[in-house]
């Protein structure tokens, strides 16, 4: 038993960055590789912050218009690290140091996270595969119940009891003849 009666490791969720939400804004499909160059560049900033080849990224290069083509949030994410768009070209500005617990280490995790998204989503698609029709319209069916119970927002006022009407009145159980012998 953990700490106050709480289960080990039952976290309560904080609140996502600005630098987390972007980064989790990337596409399923290509946020992997995208994650992969934006590592790389972030690693050799953090190694050498002194030096300018690493402090500024053409978007003309052959790699990284690549890489903005397929997730275009890529930009927004150079941006909320503190690299600021002249041109055709992100330049960090000397003014912003990159941390590695900071910036690196967010990589990683959302690395982490993209990849169950990855897992959740082949299990899924397994899911459905093997599922008979009747099982898919029954799901289908769940889910659009699901999205109207959310469209019509939260619940803001509690149920209230109602008056069924004057039925029997039992006070005891001896009323009903519950504990009472009929002969023997």
């Amino acid at each position: 038993m953990g700490y106050a009666g709480y289960a080990p490791g039952n976290k309560v969720a904080d609140a996502l960055t600005p630098l987390q939400q972007a980064l989790r804004s990337l596409p399923l499909d290509k946020a992997l590789e995208t994650l992969e160059l934006l590592e790389k560049i972030t690693r050799n900033v953090v190694r050498n912050p002194g030096e300018e080849k690493f402090r500024s990224i053409k978007l003309t290069n052959a790699k990284i218009a690549e890489a903005v083509a397929n997730a275009p949030a890529m930009v927004d994410v150079l941006q909320e690290m503190g690299w600021v768009k002249e041109d055709e070209v992100l330049v960090l500005p000397p003014s912003v140091r990159l941390a590695h617990e900071v910036h690196v280490v967010g990589l990683i995790d959302t690395k982490d996270h993209y990849k169950k998204e990855l897992e959740n989503e082949k299990r899924n698609q397994s899911r459905t595969a093997k599922m008979s029709d009747e099982n898919k319209d029954q799901l289908k069916k769940a889910e659009l119940d699901r999205k109207e119970k959310d469209a019509e927002g939260p619940v803001t006022q509690g149920s209230v009891a109602k008056k069924l009407g004057d039925g029997p009145n039992i006070m005891r159980a001896g009323d009903v003849g519950i504990g009472k012998s009929a002969g023997g």
